[in-house]
């Protein structure tokens, strides 16, 4: 896909959500069930199911996926598909590319050994590989945009408003 083929898609999608900002706002959906023989939760990607486990830093057996790593994933996936949307855009070409991220958890939060040492990620740091021969402003206007539009960067970036409920069945 060309930057002309790209603008042509999305243009009338733009002209509606300017119109009416409301049909911009989508409400996205995740759902897992827990499994009753092991500690684990298959999670509806969409395109299969997924099992998600303890890390085998808190005792998991390294057989299903780690949430923190799915979590990477994610910002992965976005931060891939936001870069090259948008170096598409601006007609940046790129022969190829590689999106890596990594991070940082102390388990002892997690497990509730040491109750200063925080839960979660404390760094998460993300890497572009480019095959290009864009400049060197080009590349940085293509990084700051990519990170501008990366839903699940920002998302870590600025904490949404969360909250949790349960209910019995």
């Amino acid at each position: 896909m060309d930057a002309t083929a790209l603008r042509a898609l999305q243009a009338p999608i733009k002209d509606t959500y300017r119109a009416n900002p409301d049909a911009a706002v989508i409400t996205l959906k995740a759902r897992g069930t827990l499994d009753d023989t092991k500690i684990a939760c298959k999670v509806e990607t969409g395109r299969a199911i997924a099992e998600a486990g303890l890390h085998p830093a808190t005792g998991g057996s390294g057989m299903e996926l780690c949430s923190g790593d799915m979590l990477l994933e994610a910002l992965v996936a976005c931060a891939g598909v936001t870069l090259k949307a948008v170096a598409t855009a601006l007609e940046i070409p790129l022969r190829s590319g590689t999106i890596s991220a990594e991070g940082d958890l102390d388990f002892r939060g997690t497990l509730g050994v040491d109750k200063e040492a925080p839960v979660g990620f404390r760094n998460i740091r993300l890497f572009f590989q480019l095959d290009t021969d864009a400049s060197e402003e080009k590349l940085a206007q293509l990084l700051k945009l990519t990170e501008r539009y990366c839903v699940v960067f920002q998302t870590l970036n600025h904490k949404p408003e969360l909250s949790v409920a349960a209910t019995t069945a």
